[in-house]
């Protein structure tokens, strides 16, 4: 078997695995996201709770909103 078909069935099977490796990272994090999502209100809320204080709707929003001027 000459070397260049050597070298050819490699670079396709590195390329075959890195595709391959793209979709199932990707299903997995879709996967990871809907059983643990990003921060919402509820949870702001339960923060807030277990630092002994109760939150008011007002206090929720400008929490929520200051997360995401921060995420972009």
């Amino acid at each position: 078997m000459e070397w260049y078909y050597v070298l050819l069935i490699g670079i396709g099977a590195l390329i075959a695995g890195a595709v391959a490796g793209f979709f199932i990272a990707r299903a997995w994090f879709k996967k990871y996201l809907e059983k643990n999502p990003p921060i919402d209100e509820r949870s702001i809320r339960e923060m807030f709770r277990q630092m002994g204080r109760t939150p008011s709707e007002k206090q929720v929003r400008q929490v929520l909103a200051s997360m995401k001027q921060n995420q972009k």
